[in-house]
C-alpha cells in the first residue's frame, strides 16, 4: 500500500482493464454515493456506472425534507450534523477538507443544549441541509447514470452477470453489484442471492440490529419567530421525544425570507413501541408531547412525519469489516453503516473498504 492520505492506496491498485465493466450500486445514501465518486474518480472511464435508489431522491437516513409550499425552507429528518473526532480527523481529514472547502459544510457554532463532547471533538453542519453532501458525491460522479424509484426486489446469476429485478421495469444485467442499503433488506431480497450467502454469513448479517425511531419536520411561514434561547436540545426527561433542533437556526442561516423549520426526533423505545403503527396515527402523539415541551410553539404551515426502521446501527457486523463479499466471481458485495457504525466516518471507512476490494481485485 502506498503511503499518504485515506486515497492514495486506490491509486496504486489502479486495474488494466480491457473491458468496461457495468457496475450498479444499490443505495444513493452516503455509502453508495461515496463509493460512485471514488470509484469515477479512480477508474476514470474504465467502468460503466449505475445506482439506483428505491426512493424518489438522493439522500437515505442523510435526509432533507422541503416544505410544500416553499422550496427553501428545509428541514434535517435524519442525520444532523457530523461529529469529527480525534482518531478520524486524522484517518478522513481529505473528506472532511473537501467538504468545508466546497461549502458543503462548516463548523456548528451555535448552542446545542446537552450535548456531550468528546475532547479534541468538533461537529460540522451542511448550510444546505445534510443530503447535500450525498448530492455533492453523486455530481462528483460524472457519467454515472443515477435512478431513483428502482426498487431491487431479486437478484439471480445468469451466464456469468448479475441481472437485477425491480419492482417495476425490466430486469438488468451487470458484471458487479454493491449493496448498501440495511443488512434487513438485503436479507428480505429474493433469487439466487439467498443460495449464496454462506451459512456463517447469514448468522453474522442476521446479528446487525437497528433502533428504530419517528421524525417530525415542521414548516413555518416566513416571519414566524420560534423564540428559544438555543439552536437544538437534547430532551432527557420525555418519553417521547429526544432531540428538538430550529434546523434554520442550527446551519445558522437564518433568513427573514424564509420561514424557520423545526425538526423532533423521537426517543428509541417510543419508537420500538409504535413501530408498527401507521404515521398519520403517531403524529399527533409526538405533537402532543412537542406542546407539552415547547407550548408557545407558533402553529406551523405544514408537518412531515418520517418512520425510520432502520435509524441507528445498534449491533454492527462482526469486527466491522467494513463490507463482506457473498460472491466473487462476479463479485456481488455488502456494506453500509450496518458493517462499521452509523455516521460519516462509518460510511466513509465502508466505501473506502469497497473500492478498496474492487479496485485490487478487478485487474
Amino acid at each position: 500500500m502506498c503511503g499518504g492520505d485515506s486515497l492514495s492506496f486506490l491509486s496504486c491498485l489502479f486495474p488494466c482493464s480491457r473491458t468496461m465493466s457495468r457496475i450498479l450500486i444499490v443505495g444513493a445514501g452516503l455509502t453508495g454515493s461515496l463509493c460512485a465518486h471514488l470509484l469515477r474518480k479512480e477508474l476514470a472511464n474504465k467502468l460503466q456506472l449505475v445506482v439506483w435508489d428505491k426512493a424518489r431522491g438522493a439522500g437515505g437516513r442523510m435526509s432533507t425534507s422541503r416544505s410544500p409550499s416553499d422550496p427553501n425552507c428545509t428541514v434535517d429528518l435524519g442525520a444532523q450534523y457530523i461529529t469529527v473526532t480525534p482518531e478520524y480527523a486524522l484517518m478522513h481529514k481529505t473528506f472532511h477538507d473537501e467538504l468545508v472547502a466546497n461549502g458543503i459544510c462548516k463548523p456548528l457554532s451555535v448552542a446545542v443544549e446537552g450535548m456531550v463532547m468528546k475532547d479534541g471533538s468538533y461537529n460540522l453542519v451542511t448550510p444546505r441541509g445534510v443530503s447535500s453532501i450525498v448530492k455533492y458525491y453523486l455530481n462528483q460522479s460524472a457519467g454515472a447514470d443515477v435512478f431513483y424509484e428502482r426498487h431491487v426486489t431479486q437478484i439471480n446469476l445468469r451466464d456469468g452477470r448479475w441481472e437485477v429485478c425491480r419492482k417495476s421495469g425490466s430486469p438488468e444485467a451487470f458484471d458487479v453489484v454493491v449493496l448498501t442499503m440495511p443488512v434487513p433488506q438485503i436479507l428480505q431480497l429474493q433469487g439466487h442471492i439467498g443460495k449464496l450467502i454462506k451459512e456463517s454469513q447469514r448468522r453474522q448479517l442476521e446479528a446487525v440490529s437497528y433502533s428504530s425511531r419517528y421524525s417530525l419536520g415542521l414548516f413555518y411561514e416566513a416571519g414566524t419567530q420560534i423564540d428559544v434561547p438555543w439552536a437544538a436540545k437534547y430532551i432527557t426527561d420525555n418519553p417521547c421525544i429526544r432531540f428538538i433542533s430550529i434546523d434554520n437556526k442550527k446551519r445558522n442561516v437564518e433568513s427573514s425570507e424564509v420561514g424557520p423549520s423545526l425538526v423532533v426526533h423521537t426517543s428509541i423505545p417510543f419508537g420500538k413501541e409504535h413501530l408498527e403503527e401507521e404515521k398519520d396515527n403517531v403524529e399527533p402523539l409526538i405533537l402532543k408531547h412537542l406542546d407539552a415541551i415547547m407550548p408557545n410553539l407558533p402553529q406551523p404551515k405544514h408537518v412531515k412525519c418520517q418512520k425510520w426502521r432502520y435509524s441507528q446501527v445498534t449491533e454492527a457486523f462482526p469486527d466491522c469489516p467494513g463490507q463482506i463479499t457473498l460472491h466473487s466471481k462476479p463479485f456481488l458485495l455488502c456494506g453500509g453503516d450496518g458493517f462499521t457504525h452509523s455516521n460519516f466516518d462509518g460510511c466513509t471507512e465502508s466505501a473506502l473498504r469497497i473500492v478498496e476490494t474492487l479496485v485490487s481485485n478487478l485487474q
